[in-house]
């Protein structure tokens, strides 16, 4: 079974965009995130990543987790620690 999904981008049926309200932003970045990290994309963009951009993705990401995680939801949420 898998560890990692990404249910969202698969049923939100909603309107996308960015700047008008709170909660159509969220919708936006976390479906733009999901289709971001699909394999394929994945696959094509990260070997045309300079190393600043690598970098740049690595900072972000990280500081995000960082900041909005705690210790125990860090391992398992994004970890996916069993214990």
């Amino acid at each position: 079974m898998a560890k990692h999904s990404h249910e969202f981008v698969e049923t939100f049926d909603g309107f996308l965009g960015y700047g008008m309200d709170r909660q159509t932003d969220e919708n936006t970045v976390q479906v733009f995130l999901q289709k971001f990290s699909d394999d394929d994309v994945m696959t094509t963009i990260i070997k045309r990543m300079s190393d600043d951009d690598l970098a740049e993705v690595f900072g972000v990401v990280g500081k995000m987790l960082k900041k909005h995680l705690t210790e125990p939801e860090y391992h398992r949420l994004f970890l996916k620690d069993e214990d």
